[in-house]
Parts: C-alpha cells; structure tokens; sequence
C-alpha cells in the first residue's frame, strides 16, 4: 500500500538544481554495471514516491552498521517516478530508486536507466519473493493488492448497499460516489485500467464510459484520492468509495472498529522494485542499500509504515492484517508482456475517451 502520511513531494525546479549541482552523478560520471571494488561507504541516495515512509530507528541503525548515509528524496507516484528516472537518463539524481512497480517496471528496464543488479540477501529464497515476478535489474521488495476502498460508515449512515464486484460500480446507485486515480500518471490508477482489462478484454473502455456516465471522479495520485476526496472519518472528503489497496483499511479501524473495507474482487496485484540507477557514483553502497531493504528490519518495517506485504518469508506482519487486510484470492494480473506491449496505447485510448480529463472532475 502507501505510508498513512503524505509526505512533500520535490518540485520540478527542485529535482533541475539537484541534477544540475548535488546530483548523486552527472554527464560526465563513469558508465555503471559491472562489479565495483570500492567499500560500501559515504552517501547513497534514493529516489522515491511521495509515499514512501521508513521509521527513523531503522534507517539510523544502517546507517550506523554500515557506515552509509541514506538520503531520499520524493517525487510524486509511481507514474512520476518512472517518468523523473528516464528523463534523467545519463545524469540520474540518484544512486537507487525505489517503488517502481509491475505495471511501468518493464517501461523502466526497455530504457536502460538501471545497472544490472539484483540482490542475492536471504529473502530472495523466500516463497513470497519467488511468486512475484522477475525483472532484470529489479529486485522485488514488497507486494500489495490495488482494490476499491469503500467507506462502511458512509453506507452504514445512508443505508445503500455496498458494491462487491467491478460491475457494480457503474450501477445508478453508486453515481457520484467513486474516485479512481489517473493511470498516465498514477501507478495504482494504472493497476485499476489493467485490472479493468483483464476483467472485460476488448470491452474494456465501453466499461469506462459506464463508470464515466456514473459520475466517476479522476484523481491525479493515490495521495489526492485518498486523503482529499475519500469520506472515510480520518479524511472527511465527499466520495465513499476510492481507488486505494487491500491493506488500507486497518489504518481506519476507530476504537477497534473498522471503518472502511476492500472490495476483493476488484483487486489487481502491485509489486514494487528496487534497483540501482546507471551513473551512480556509489555503485557499492547502492548494492549494500538494495540488500538492506530486503533485510528483516526493513521488511518488518513495511507493514506498518507503508501497508504492504513483505517479500521476505522470515517478516512480522501485523496480526491485525490476517482480520482486516487479506489479499485477494484471485486477484486481476496480466502477463507482463502483455502490460509492456500495451500500456502506452491504454494510456492513450483511456485520455481519449470522450476527452475524459475535461469531462471528469480532476483533481
């Protein structure tokens, strides 16, 4: 899932003076891929989304362990993410990025942003590490189902059914009441028009247009959907049913009650990577870095900072997640091919249908 937080994402100015003058290699830095000699030391910088949280203490001890200092930096979703690492081609701000997921993954490795390298820690032998799948130069750190959120107060108060499957949600009883993300730029909005794909083939968009005749809203981030427009009583926005993950709702349990629910048969399962960017000129301690996110502090860590699964077999996770967060059982997936061959003209046709973003609210 994401952090229950919103944390500040860097501006487009911002992310021009570090590539111009604090950048983690420029232009000029030496190609990157094979084995490096030097000591995992000095300064290791992660490029990451908005949401992303780990608690201090965990970060302190690396750092203290392993004489590295992490520093991050944010930069929207997952689509942003993507976007910043290959525009930044050649002169990356960045040693490592972290939470590249499934559907842009196969974008990032076509482009040749990332030195080959994909950890061998403990947590690779894991059951849970070997379900997800593999990319060159990825390495899998957490997974999560993409899943409609609802707000049960909401329904409890107006006394409405909730909506179960997909095609629910374009019935007249649920108009103007769901807010999805935008796919071009939101990664979890990418899993929900895959998972859409996959439940209706080439009716895909005729689905769309119902839910767009429905009064569907489109968000421009996870961020957006959840804290500004869902209803759910921590946020107050005016749409009870959003666009968020299986594992959101143990963040809005209230005195032991739960406030919210995922709609598991709407799920598409998310995995992010991790991986090393071309250019970094701490090639060392990139690889200490990617190796400690799959250590058992780190992955112990995910559940209640950023409300994922851990890949790592030998985790804690939450007891209160086997009652309020199951996976789904048969989640929506697409072939990974599938989601390279197609993705961009997704994109394109789902921005094209009835010139969606002017007719949508967007936020």
């Amino acid at each position: 899932m994401r952090a229950q937080r919103a944390l500040t994402a860097i501006t487009a100015l911002s992310l021009t003076a570090l590539a111009a003058g604090c950048s983690a290699a420029g232009p000029d830095a030496p190609a990157s891929g094979g084995p490096s000699e030097a000591p995992a030391s000095g300064v290791v910088t992660v490029l990451t989304h908005d949401s992303f949280y780990l608690p201090d203490e965990v970060v302190a001890a690396f750092e203290d362990s392993s004489g590295i200092d992490v520093e991050f930096v944010t930069t929207g979703d997952g689509g942003s993410l993507a976007n910043q690492i290959i525009l930044t081609k050649g002169a990356p701000i960045a040693d490592v990025v972290y939470g590249i997921d499934n559907t842009f993954a196969s974008r990032v490795v076509e482009e040749g942003v990332l030195v080959e390298y994909v950890s061998d820690a403990p947590a690779t032998g894991s059951a849970a590490y070997a379900s997800v799948p593999s990319l060159p130069g990825l390495t899998p750190v957490d997974y999560s189902d993409v899943c409609i959120n609802i707000d049960l107060t909401w329904f409890e108060a107006h006394d409405v059914e909730p909506p179960v499957t997909l095609e629910d949600l374009a019935e007249p009883q649920y108009k103007d009441l769901l807010v999805v993300t935008n796919p071009a730029t939101s990664s979890p909005g990418l899993a929900f028009l895959l998972a859409t794909v996959a439940a209706f083939g080439d009716d895909w968009s005729e689905y769309w247009e119902a839910l767009r005749a429905n009064g569907v809203r489109v968000a421009g981030s996870w961020s957006d959907a959840y804290y500004v427009d869902f209803s759910a009583p921590n946020y107050g926005g005016d749409r009870p049913i959003v666009l968020s993950y299986a594992s959101s709702p143990p963040s809005e349990v209230i005195d032991g009650v739960p406030t919210s629910a995922a709609l598991l048969d709407t799920c598409f399962r998310q995995v992010e990577y991790t991986g090393i960017l071309a250019g970094t000129r701490n090639e060392a301690g990139a690889k200490a870095v990617i190796d400690w996110l799959l250590s058992d502090d780190v992955q112990s860590a995910l559940p209640y900072a950023m409300y994922v699964y851990p890949v790592s077999d030998t985790a804690t996770i939450p007891d209160e997640w086997l009652e309020h967060a199951p996976l789904a059982d048969s989640p929506w997936q697409l072939p990974p091919a599938q989601i390279e061959e197609q993705r961009e003209r997704l994109i394109l046709d789902w921005t094209a249908l009835g010139n969606y973003l002017k007719t949508t609210p967007y936020h």
